[in-house]
């Protein structure tokens, strides 16, 4: 599973069990969010938008950064340290990973975390959130499913072809400036759905 937001040529980082511990954490995923979706963010920005204190947020950035999950910007003026998700996208875990129980129990913690802020993201955007949008945004929102029958290799075409153009679209307006621009969420959930009955 991969997080491409921020994807780049170098294809996604592989976490390992101790950068997994790391995003296990409700705040932290929510920093991760803010940072890739919002850009650059100090523990104060970062506080006011999560509801918490600047100690906590600083307490996470400081776990996130111990595996390069966030990175200081150095350099920036001010008082305070500035923060930033660095570029490439990120994938929860691998074979080695998977092939120890506490590897195994870290990923579904992590990756649970993961899947429930964007559950929540969509499920307040499209029950509340989305009646309060402007036309032309709540017309341009899409909630879609899909179907299909296939094989694991066309499955795996699929998801190819999702990413590639996901990430060429990222990428072709990355550094897109003005006033009419808002950031913009994009989730594509690709999986094979169980056999009746629960049988694999």
């Amino acid at each position: 599973m991969t997080d491409d937001r921020q994807a780049d040529e170098q294809g996604p980082r592989v976490l390992d069990t101790a950068a997994l511990r790391a995003v296990a954490h409700p705040l932290r995923i929510k920093i991760l969010d803010l940072l890739a979706a919002h850009g650059p963010q100090t523990a104060s920005t970062l506080a006011t938008l999560t509801g918490e204190s600047s100690g906590s947020t600083s307490y996470h950035l400081r776990m996130l950064a111990r595996h390069e999950l966030v990175r200081e910007i150095e350099g920036r003026g001010g008082r305070e340290r500035w923060w930033e998700r660095p570029r490439g996208g990120i994938s929860f875990g691998d074979e080695s990973v998977r092939d120890s129980p506490a590897g195994r129990a870290v990923l579904q913690v992590a990756v649970g975390e993961y899947h429930r802020a964007r559950s929540q993201t969509a499920f307040e955007y499209f029950t509340r959130l989305a009646d309060g949008e402007p036309r032309e945004w709540r017309n341009a929102s899409l909630s879609m499913t899909s179907s299909a029958r296939l094989t694991a290799a066309q499955m795996a075409e699929l998801g190819e072809r999702l990413r590639s153009v996901l990430s060429e679209y990222v990428e072709a307006h990355r550094d897109q400036e003005g006033d009419a621009l808002r950031a913009v969420n994009v989730n594509i959930d690709l999986f094979p759905l169980q056999p009746l009955g629960g049988a694999s």
